[in-house]
């Protein structure tokens, strides 16, 4: 046990009451008066200050360390959340490299049918009107039909066609030729 003399005692006292400064800790609990009553009840006050002191420090610290748990607790959910958005994004942008590729293929293939459609067509008119005019040209020539003007259509005719074939196959190269360009040159610009 700690003895005070007298005038440390009402220094104590004195601090207390004009700076509401108290002793805080076990040595107030060490800390026994010789004489003063005043004294006696001074150390009881600090020893009940220090106990409401330490209860309200604990609360302080149970509340940081419930906070810091929930912290820790929201930082492993949000990086649970990250990492499941970083793979969404990645799985969207593989379906969206698949969805254009399939894009990409289903114009093409369209393409090339179109063309196709319009190479027969196009094969069915020039052989239609060749073998009509040829009909045509050798009726005259088998009932002798003088017609300079059958002759020189048939001619006329022929020339046509052959003009008309190669205009639509050197469209359909030009086509074929510009839509591969097209999907080397960029990735896909189409309006949705």
């Amino acid at each position: 046990m700690i003895t005070l003399n007298n005038e440390i005692e009402k220094q104590l006292i004195k601090l207390a009451a004009e700076k509401n400064i108290f002793l805080e800790g076990n040595i107030s609990k060490l800390i026994v008066s010789q004489s003063s009553t005043d004294f006696s009840s001074y150390i009881q006050d600090c020893i009940s200050r220090d106990k409401e002191n330490r209860r309200k420090r604990l609360e302080i610290t149970k509340t940081i360390q419930q906070q810091n748990k929930e912290l820790t607790e929201w930082k492993a959910h949000n990086e649970k959340l990250n990492k499941d958005l970083k793979l969404a994004l990645e799985a969207s942008e593989k379906a969206k490299q698949t969805v254009e590729n399939d894009l990409d293929v289903l114009q093409k293939r369209i393409q090339y049918e179109l063309v196709g459609s319009i190479v027969k067509v196009a094969l069915w008119v020039i052989c239609g009107v060749g073998v009509i005019t040829s009909i045509l040209f050798a009726a005259t020539l088998i009932f002798g039909i003088e017609n300079k003007t059958v002759e020189s259509s048939w001619s006329n005719m022929f020339s046509i066609l052959l003009t008309n074939s190669f205009s639509i196959v050197g469209t359909i190269m030009g086509v074929k030729y510009a839509s591969d360009k097209k999907g080397r040159g960029r990735k896909c610009e189409c309006d949705y």
